[in-house]
């Protein structure tokens, strides 16, 4: 008997201590906290830790990590969204997301992006979407914090598949635990993060009968035949082209008469579509003349010299063009934000070394302040690394999805025309040559969604690059896109 009173007693502090902000072994830590959005204040709580991931034996499989704000005072759950939200890779943690744009804090920052001096800082962010809609940040598997279960191995989880299947089962989790099953609920990923939304969408339909309200797919990759770079695919040339000239345009290499962006994109675009598509068709039937035609143009829209376009056989390629175009100023220029530029140490190279977006750009601030956010304010301690954009989440398996290229267009096409209610946001940034968005325009168009079911999908787009958020002007037009997204997919009660 004194044994299970010790017990309830150690049970019972433990939970006050949680509740407080303390965590106990492989727990939660549940923290109040207060934002101003406009002249109101928000209270909110944050709850921080793992979710036990259990088969039906009851044998521990996984540990998923996650990072939950929920409004405080709610009266009805029911009428209050909440958005499940994760970053990409795969092997990438939510950091991206969860600091830059969409949670309650954000990572500081010039007005354009660009990296400010070490230590880096963090602030409030009046644009989270935390007014909007309750926030769910997934870390998958071996990103952040999420490893597996004792004896499990991390191959069981390392896939396309797979990995719907553990975050998938995630979401039925918390949406029960929570007790979220009748709010409006929605995805929100970003980069592989929208392969996953996407496929999400069937399989929390098909396997939980979970009809969601909506998914938001940031900087999106729906077929990535559209973005793989290889001799025989010309698709992926001819879909980044648009970013390619743009990139040029705002590093004033394309030809000076283009002033205005949106029409010079505009012409870009009818010529992509057209002229260049038909050359590229061609291959070696082009004429003499043709072939020539097409060079003046390329290099109106994007300055690199005409000795290189014909050296290249009219198709630009990530990495190649990066180190090209600035080659004269012994500069590159970014991958995920062409707007950024670095330095190589071999300026003769064929490509460039590093993305300066990246590594130049966001890792360091980014990692700096989930770090900081975690231990000070949300009060979760943990000596383990948190994984933000790593390598230990691989080799990722596509084995086992129906071709040499993961489409998974038609996974959302189908999951639309069973939940004619779905809606998909689709935000694009010009300067991103990760997921260029005249290749998510692509895809989209090859839906072939039926009738008003085309009217499901509505795409944005801003003057930023992948992480479109970093761009004040853009993260401010974003939060005002999802207010309308938000309010358009959920239902007036």
């Amino acid at each position: 008997m004194k044994n299970l009173l010790l017990i309830l007693s150690l049970l019972l502090t433990s939970t006050l201590l949680v509740g407080q902000g303390a965590m106990s072994d492989n727990g939660l830590a549940v923290t109040k906290h207060s934002l101003n959005i406009k002249g109101k204040t928000l209270n909110y709580t944050a709850t921080t830790g793992f979710m036990d991931m259990r088969d039906e034996s009851g044998k521990l499989r996984a540990n998923v990590f996650f990072i939950a704000y929920t409004k405080d005072n709610v009266k009805s759950l029911g009428q209050r969204p909440i958005t499940y939200t994760f970053n990409g890779g795969p092997g990438s943690s939510s950091v991206w997301l969860h600091m830059g744009g969409l949670g309650p804090k954000k990572v500081k920052l010039a007005p354009d992006g660009n990296v400010l001096p070490p230590p880096y800082q963090y602030e409030d962010n009046p644009e989270t979407w935390l007014d909007e809609t309750d926030l769910v940040f997934i870390d998958p598997m071996m990103t952040g914090y999420t490893r597996p279960g004792e004896g499990v191995d991390k191959k069981e989880f390392l896939g396309y598949q797979q990995d719907l299947a553990l975050v998938g089962d995630f979401i039925r989790l918390y949406t029960t635990r929570y007790e979220r099953w009748n709010s409006p609920k929605f995805l929100a990923g970003e980069s592989y993060g929208t392969t996953r939304a996407a496929g999400l969408s069937g399989y929390l339909q098909d396997r939980h009968g979970m009809y969601i309200n909506g998914v938001m797919l940031i900087s999106a990759v729906l077929d990535f035949s559209t973005i793989r770079d290889y001799h025989a695919n010309d698709l992926s040339p001819l879909l980044r082209f648009p970013t390619f000239a743009a990139t040029s345009w705002y590093h004033k290499k394309a030809d000076p008469k283009y002033t205005d962006l949106s029409a010079f994109l505009e012409e870009v675009e009818e010529f992509t579509l057209n002229e260049y598509a038909l050359a590229l068709l061609k291959g070696d039937l082009m004429t003499e003349k043709e072939r020539g035609d097409i060079i003046d143009k390329l290099h109106a829209y994007t300055g690199l010299s005409k000795t290189y376009l014909d050296q290249t056989n009219l198709r630009l390629t990530v990495g190649r063009y990066n180190k090209e175009l600035l080659r004269s100023e012994k500069e590159t220029v970014g991958r995920l934000d062409s707007r950024f530029k670095g330095y190589d140490y071999d300026e003769a190279g064929e490509r460039y070394e590093f993305d300066p977006s990246y590594n130049g750009v966001i890792y360091g601030p980014f990692t700096s302040v989930l770090n900081d956010h975690l231990r000070t304010n949300l009060q979760f301690k943990s000596d383990l690394p948190y994984e933000i954009l790593t390598g230990r989440a691989r080799p990722w398996d596509y084995s086992n999805v129906q071709n040499r290229f993961l489409n998974v267009a038609e996974t959302l096409r189908n999951a639309i025309s069973k939940n004619p209610y779905l809606k998909v946001w689709i935000s694009n940034g010009y300067y991103d040559l990760a997921t260029p968005y005249f290749a998510t325009e692509y895809v989209v168009n090859h839906m072939f969604l039926k009738g008003d079911l085309k009217k499901n999908i509505t795409m944005t787009y801003y003057e930023a690059g992948h992480m479109v958020y970093i761009h004040e002007p853009a993260l401010v037009q974003m939060k005002k896109d999802l207010v309308e997204f938000i309010n358009s997919a959920t239902p007036k009660r």
